[in-house]
């Protein structure tokens, strides 16, 4: 099945591990070019050298923290001049600590919404432009099952991506029209090499 993803130019945030990595290899097996973000650029240029040789497809890696806005516009400019194009953008992010709402602190809540809801508006921002130009577009955020079902333990999670969800469904019913879709994923608990 062709899934209209050859030669286009995926961004995979959070791709050096767990859920972002198999993201990014499941668009490098469709022949999807590569722009993959974390933290740890050895980890990344693995993920990139792997991707490389499994399925001949074209990567840039860039090791910054998705909370820090500017690293995060600078590239996905710098994605956009290497490759000329930015087709789909994953702003994934690790999530947010289990703790009881009680034991929780305001730097766990700035955190949290630095890495799973600022970073997703701060990708979303810097990406529509671009797709808006071509007139094609793939935003995919990765939340969790606790937006449709709440877990006690994860308050943290269960606030900020539901801000997420209604960050997916205001900008699909704005950016529909250009062409771009807006979605979420949400995977329950999943396991992930430690």
């Amino acid at each position: 099945m062709d899934t209209g993803l050859k030669g286009r130019v995926a961004i995979v945030a959070g791709s050096s591990s767990g859920i972002g990595k198999a993201t990014a290899m499941a668009f490098a097996a469709e022949g999807a070019n590569l722009a993959l973000c974390a933290r740890r650029q050895t980890e990344l240029d693995q993920v990139a050298g792997d991707a490389r040789s499994r399925f001949g497809v074209e990567t840039f890696t860039q090791a910054f923290d998705v909370g820090d806005p500017a690293g995060v516009r600078s590239f996905v400019e710098a994605t956009h001049k290497q490759f000329g194009r930015v087709d789909v953008c994953v702003p994934n992010a690790g999530g947010p600590p289990a703790k009881p709402f009680l034991d929780t602190t305001l730097d766990d809540w700035e955190r949290t919404w630095q890495l799973n809801l600022r970073s997703a508006i701060i990708f979303s921002q810097a990406v529509l432009p671009h797709m808006q130009q071509q007139h094609w577009g793939r935003i995919v955020t990765l939340t969790s099952y606790t937006v449709k079902q709440p877990v006690p333990e994860l308050v943290l999670s269960n606030t900020i991506r539901a801000g997420v969800m209604g960050l997916v469904r205001s900008l699909a019913g704005q950016f529909g029209r250009d062409g771009i879709t807006v979605n979420n994923v949400g995977p329950g608990f999943t396991s992930t090499e430690p």
